[in-house]
């Protein structure tokens, strides 16, 4: 467990951010923040909005430049190395994806194997093959010959989810990957995530804005909380009522999930949570 940007006990981590000062739209979300992401586990990052969450992924995936600090991948700066050798390495599944114009699913998830392709490695039936299993990991197979601009949010979300997962990187990164979905394909997707680290060893990090979501999928938790790490580790270990209460200002009970074992954040009544901010008369 770490916290308060404090470590106990070194991990090892192929992707890490040292002193990062990140910002967005002109406006600095954190200074001097540290994170490494620990090898074959599947990182949850969650807090407030207009934290940081999504400008700390964006930056662990070099798609955006910290204005100061470093993000390093396999010891090596991620900003000096080519492109496409990031791109076999680290997927990422961004907030918001435009599609062009007209590119049905399949096309589109078949761009996940571009960062494979090159002079000496052409399209393949293992391409096919990948391809074909992400679809179906996803539920698109029968979205197959539609355009992408004809889906609903939570289709698209799901097919930009297959392309990504068609890339086979052995990190992915994932921005709100729930987002669009109706409850059930929110599990379904992160059911997905679980068997990706579970049974491929693949290292996955996720933005939620769920806690009890990343309580009870996260093998790892970043709390992030104005631009700093407020508390990371096992949720077991760190979600409790008074970190609840500290980074999101609301009054809970942290149980037992009946399911899992996991933490369970149960928010106080109305009622309590009312009287709790009113000051005593007495």
């Amino acid at each position: 467990m770490t916290t308060e940007n404090g470590q106990a006990g070194a991990i090892t981590s192929r992707l890490s951010g040292t002193g990062l000062t990140l910002a967005y739209d002109g406006r600095t979300v954190a200074e001097g923040l540290s994170v490494a992401i620990p090898d074959e586990s599947f990182t949850v990052i969650v807090g407030p909005n207009a934290c940081g969450k999504s400008t700390l992924l964006r930056a662990l995936s070099r798609l955006l430049k910290p204005k100061a600090g470093t993000v390093v991948l396999d010891g090596a700066d991620i900003a000096s190395m080519p492109t496409k050798q990031v791109a076999r390495i680290v997927g990422l599944l961004p907030q918001s994806s435009v599609a062009p114009d007209g590119i049905t699913v399949a096309d589109l998830v078949s761009r996940g194997r571009h960062p494979h392709q090159g002079l000496l490695r052409q399209w393949s039936r293992e391409d096919e093959r990948i391809v074909a299993e992400s679809m179906t990991a996803t539920g698109v197979t029968d979205l197959a010959e539609r355009a992408v601009d004809e889906l609903s949010g939570g289709q698209r979300q799901r097919v930009w989810t297959a392309m990504v997962l068609a890339q086979q990187t052995p990190l992915l990164l994932l921005d709100e990957p729930t987002t669009y979905l109706d409850i059930a394909h929110q599990i379904e997707i992160l059911d997905l995530c679980a068997r990706l680290h579970e049974e491929e060893g693949r290292t996955l990090v996720a933005v939620l804005h769920d806690l009890n979501q990343a309580a009870r999928y996260a093998t790892h938790l970043i709390v992030l909380c104005d631009g700093r790490v407020a508390a990371s580790g096992a949720p077991e270990e760190i979600v409790t009522a008074e970190l609840v209460e500290s980074v999101f200002g609301l009054p809970c009970r942290v149980i037992e999930d009946p399911e899992t074992g996991t933490p369970l954040v149960v928010p106080g009544a109305r009622r309590t949570r009312e009287l709790s901010a009113t000051p005593s008369s007495r």
